[in-house]
């Protein structure tokens, strides 16, 4: 029997070590395809034009260049209209994805501290309409959305760049059930206090939120750094207020594609997406926990 059980022993620590390996061989192979191509994108961007475009494949370029680079941020390209700056579409993208993410922040926080906490007439029938929206595509209401910013004399503004993307309803959601998992306990205590309802808002619900608000201002953040049918639908007439994807948009039309600029302009717009992931991860981590634990 000790002989028959060693066998099965050694035999299941293979069988595990088979499964381990076959494991981290399944990974390393998802981990490779998704890097190489981010990985091709940069090495591209500093190759010349002739290497790019070449027939021949070659991971690495024969010759470096930062050329590309150099050309994008002096505007050197026949596809970039006269007065339009990729430089400056950059500043631009980042004020409009900053502003609407700290407007995010704070209207849909309080919108779903009133959906969690506090009781008005009409609260489920106004929760149950916020909750259809999250399953309507944003692309099915961009025409509305059009219609009313037009009314409203916002085109071709700074804020219509902002304002229809300040209300997200998952968001709302997100911070709903957050609140909804705070103990009433705290928030008995705050009212005995003498605490106003905004104040336990602002004191115990705001520094309570930091890692919710992480996760969702991230997502925030990225959606309208990102964005760009509604720019192109809302702003072209004054090119002071291009978007990033609008400048990159010209890289590609009817004459061509421009793979120097478009290359060189991808890897730009990615940098402070993923600065941002590095350094905000530990937080995400925590995001992951307290949706697991949820």
């Amino acid at each position: 029997m000790d002989v028959i059980t060693d066998k099965k022993i050694a035999r299941d620590r293979i069988l595990q070590k088979i499964g381990t390996a076959v494991l981290w061989l399944m990974g390393a192979i998802l981990l490779v395809g998704s890097i190489f191509p981010f990985l091709w994108v940069i090495i591209s961007s500093f190759k010349p034009v002739s290497e790019i475009q070449s027939i021949h494949f070659r991971f690495f370029p024969e010759v470096w260049t930062a050329e590309n680079y150099a050309n994008l941020f002096a505007g050197n390209s026949v596809y970039i209209p006269r007065g339009v700056s990729f430089v400056r579409s950059l500043g631009v993208t980042f004020a409009v994805a900053v502003v609407a993410l700290v407007m995010s922040l704070i209207v849909n926080s309080l919108a779903a501290y009133a959906f969690a906490r506090l009781n008005f007439p009409g609260k489920k029938v106004l929760w149950a309409m916020y909750a259809v929206n999250m399953f309507v595509p944003n692309i099915a209401v961009q025409i509305p959305c059009y219609y009313v910013a037009t009314q409203l004399g916002l085109i071709d503004n700074f804020l219509v760049l902002v304002l229809p993307g300040v209300v997200y309803v998952w968001s709302i959601f997100y911070y709903r059930q957050y609140y909804l998992g705070i103990p009433r306990s705290l928030e008995e205590a705050a009212l005995i206090d003498g605490c106003s309802r905004f104040g336990i808002y602002v004191r115990l619900f705001l520094p309570l939120s930091v890692t919710p608000f992480i996760i969702m201002g991230l997502s925030v953040f990225q959606g309208f750094w990102n964005a760009y049918i509604w720019p192109s639908m809302t702003v072209y007439g004054n090119v002071n207020l291009y978007q990033v994807n609008q400048i990159i948009a010209y890289f590609r039309n009817t004459q061509g594609t421009a793979w120097d600029m478009l290359l060189a302009a991808t890897v730009i717009t990615c940098i402070p997406l993923i600065v941002i992931l590095l350094i905000m991860q530990k937080y995400i981590m925590q995001g992951i926990k307290i949706t697991g634990i949820k």
